[in-house]
């Protein structure tokens, strides 16, 4: 029997409980001496492996930041160690761990797992699609955390939305992009859908783990390469082997991270446990988005101020087409992979809705702000 994501109102109400429960009063009974000597309850001890370098800025303390959380909220009663890439299993081997229950969690996205389902992608990011406030929508609203659990449900695992870097940048390139032409024959680090992209144009599409990308652009293993955005990106040093830092970032416009969870390790923890490990997912899924927002404004400036990166904007042209290529392919696996198309018609859907009532809401608003 699959077990239903608690609504708000039910978190809501466990809140008000635990209060109430710890509020005393004058007139209340004492605690009998079988209620003072309970017997100690259980302790679980969790493994959590990442496709993050430990502890790195964003991506890598969304892990942390949850392994604290749970601590807290369970009173120690559910403890999760945290693994960096490669300190337990190697970056790109997240899933097979948790699936094969040699771990009880991971954190990582989605996209890196096509080769297991072609409809995982959609997942984490759409190129041209929904952003993280609309991803978050049809997630937790629309539908589409029922599509997501039941994608990963033959693979014995649990999925949780667990963090949201908002719209991210196009990639760092040591050439300028003035036309399509101008991206044939690149080899670049970009995973998902829009490395399917890319490699109609002429692009050598690979997939690279985060902690590699510096090394592989230094070297010459790869010629352009995406990660992120500002915050991340001047961590990891990228300004001192690329010259042209281009935006928007069309291929990931609401890249979603993900918490995995061993399916039987999750359905082993009591209902407050499980709801606890739901709840700090939801926290820090909206925890990251804050930080991004908070600190990609003054890692840009210092990127282009004090190191003197050149800011580029991909022409509309540009874009357009890889819109319209976009579209193709998504369509084209749709034709091919029935599970997939059941999720994009879902997140299409929304979409479309989203896109009609953003004109008046938030795209109405951004145009405002900028009259003088």
């Amino acid at each position: 029997m699959k077990r239903q994501t608690p609504s708000p109102m039910a978190f809501i109400a466990l809140a008000l409980l635990l209060t109430l429960s710890s509020c005393g009063g004058s007139e209340s009974s004492p605690a009998t001496e079988s209620e003072v000597q309970q017997a100690p309850q259980k302790i679980y001890k969790w493994k959590m492996v990442t496709t993050w370098p430990k502890n790195f800025p964003g991506l890598g303390m969304a892990a942390e930041n949850f392994s604290t959380l749970v601590g807290r909220m369970s009173g120690g009663r559910l403890q999760v160690k945290v693994y960096g890439a490669g300190q337990l299993v190697p970056a790109l081997e997240t899933f097979d761990a948790v699936s094969q229950g040699t771990v009880e969690m991971g954190h990582s996205a989605a996209y890196y797992w096509k080769g297991k389902t072609r409809t995982s992608p959609l997942f984490t990011s759409v190129p041209f699609g929904l952003n993280a406030q609309e991803m978050n929508g049809w997630l937790h609203y629309g539908g589409g955390m029922a599509l997501w659990r039941e994608l990963y449900e033959p693979f014995n695992l649990v999925p949780l939305a667990a963090g949201n870097t908002g719209v991210q940048m196009a990639g760092w390139f040591n050439r300028e992009i003035n036309s399509l032409k101008d991206l044939k024959g690149l080899k670049m680090r970009i995973p998902g859908l829009g490395g399917d992209v890319l490699s109609r144009v002429g692009v050598e599409a690979v997939n690279i783990p985060g902690g590699e990308l510096y090394t592989a652009m230094q070297t010459g293993v790869i010629d352009a390469a995406e990660w992120v955005g500002p915050y991340n990106d001047l961590a990891f040093g990228f300004h001192q082997v690329a010259k042209y830092y281009y935006y928007p970032g069309w291929h990931e416009p609401g890249p979603t991270l993900e918490l995995i969870v061993h399916k039987p390790a999750f359905e082993s923890l009591p209902d407050d446990l499980q709801a606890i490990v739901e709840g700090a997912a939801r926290a820090i899924n909206q925890d990251m988005l804050d930080d991004y927002t908070a600190r990609n404004n003054a890692a840009l400036d210092e990127l282009v101020n004090t190191h003197s990166v050149e800011l580029r904007q991909l022409p509309d042209d540009v874009l357009a087409e890889l819109n319209r290529i976009t579209q193709q392919v998504l369509e084209e696996i749709a034709a091919e992979d029935a599970g997939f198309k059941k999720v994009y018609e879902s997140q299409k859907a929304f979409k479309e809705q989203a896109i009609k009532y953003h004109k008046i809401s938030e795209q109405a608003y951004y145009r405002a702000r900028e009259l003088k």
